[in-house]
C-alpha cells in the first residue's frame, strides 16, 4: 500500500488538535499532535503518538512529565508554529500547571506524568497519567482531509 493513499485515508478522520509541551533546560518545547487520545478513568490515562524523526522526539524520551493543550478554535496561530508551517511572530504564552507548561487559554490543559512508552513502526506511543487539569470554555479547533475546520453551527 502507498504512505500517501493511507495518510490520506486517515485524514478522513477528524481530529482535535493539541500541542505537547514540555520544559526541557528552562526552555518550553512543544509540537503539534493530533494523535491524541482518553485511555482510562481509573486511572486518569491518555496516550499521545509521536513520530520519530519529530524536533521533541528525543526530549519526550528523557522527561517524565508533558503538558497538553487542547487547542480551541481562536488556536490556530498556536497549531502552526509548533507545527513548524509558520514562524513565532509573537510570544506564545504558556502558563504552568502542576509544573508542566501549557497554552494559555487552551480549550483543556493536562498535566501529565509519563507512565510507559511503547515503540510502533515510525512513532513512539506514550501511556501518560493526567495528574491536574483545566477546561475553558469554547469550541475546538479542528482537523479533517488536511486542513484546519470549525464547528458548523
Amino acid at each position: 500500500m502507498e504512505k500517501r493513499l493511507f495518510r490520506d485515508a486517515m485524514g478522513k478522520f477528524a481530529t482535535g488538535i493539541t500541542v505537547v509541551s514540555t520544559d526541557y533546560q528552562n526552555d518550553v518545547k512543544g509540537i503539534t499532535v493530533n494523535s491524541f487520545m482518553s485511555l482510562s478513568l481509573d486511572p486518569t490515562l491518555i496516550a499521545i503518538s509521536i513520530d520519530k524523526t519529530a524536533s521533541i522526539y528525543d526530549v519526550l524520551l528523557e522527561v517524565d512529565t508533558f503538558g497538553i493543550s487542547i487547542l480551541s478554535e481562536d488556536q490556530k496561530e498556536e497549531s502552526m508554529i509548533y507545527a513548524n508551517q509558520k514562524e513565532v511572530e509573537t510570544p506564545v504564552n504558556f502558563i504552568d500547571l502542576a509544573g508542566t507548561p501549557v497554552l494559555d487559554n487552551a480549550l483543556v490543559q493536562l498535566s501529565c506524568e509519563k507512565e510507559s512508552a511503547v515503540e510502533a513502526g515510525d512513532h513512539m506511543i506514550y501511556i501518560a497519567k493526567v495528574n491536574d487539569l483545566k477546561i475553558n470554555d469554547g469550541n475546538p479547533l479542528l482537523y479533517f482531509s488536511g486542513s484546519y475546520q470549525q464547528l458548523g453551527e
